[in-house]
């Protein structure tokens, strides 16, 4: 995880475009999320897109795109599938909190949708459990598309302009440490100045 946030901060270009949707898209379409939240990604995206490395405009709208796709390919995984998808290797550890999810989504309906989006694990979930409970798709297509502009737009901004603060911090950073060692260099040469002229008149 730690290699692939390390390339991502430090890529531009079509590349990184690819790879922060293919991230997004994978965790809700292939439960991709428990290796890498694609929040992290679309915050990295925003700090690259900060850097010139690509356009942030660009960015939002192949982020949203993504978490809109790949969850539409989790509600059919979900709904081709059923329950047995719950009781695979990668989710058996995680029984309780797929219990709070099927809560979630039994108390809310839709709105679940929309809210699993804010939630790394329920959002790497939440549209299989929608087409597991066979929740109508254009409905889950709305609250989906909703969250995932709420969510695509808001992180990858986060990291935008974060980023962008960053930068300004750090600027602003440097001239502090400009002004203090210029105050140094200039005491400790009046200190030496005064010092040798009193040496010279005793």
């Amino acid at each position: 995880m730690h290699s692939i946030t390390n390339w991502l901060s430090h890529s531009s270009g079509p590349a990184l475009y690819a790879v922060v949707v293919a991230l997004v898209f994978c965790e809700d379409a292939l439960f991709f999320g428990f290796v890498l939240p694609g929040e992290t990604a679309a915050v990295l995206g925003g700090v690259v897109a900060s850097r010139g490395g690509v356009d942030i405009v660009w960015l939002c709208v192949a982020v949203v795109l993504a978490a809109v796709l790949g969850d539409s390919v989790g509600y059919e995984v979900g709904r081709q599938i059923g329950p047995r998808i719950l009781e695979t290797r990668a989710l058996k550890p995680h029984q309780d909190r797929i219990s709070r999810a099927q809560e979630l989504i039994r108390r809310r309906g839709p709105a679940a949708v929309f809210l699993g989006r804010f939630i790394a694990f329920f959002r790497a979930l939440m549209p299989a459990l929608a087409g597991i409970s066979h929740m109508p798709y254009r409905i889950f297509l709305l609250f989906n598309a909703l969250g995932g502009l709420a969510w695509g737009v808001g992180f990858t901004l986060l990291g935008y302009f974060a980023g962008d603060a960053y930068k300004r911090v750090e600027k602003t950073a440097g001239t502090a440490v400009a002004i203090v060692v210029a105050v140094v260099v200039v005491g400790a040469f009046v200190f030496w100045q005064v010092r040798r002229h009193r040496k010279s008149a005793e």
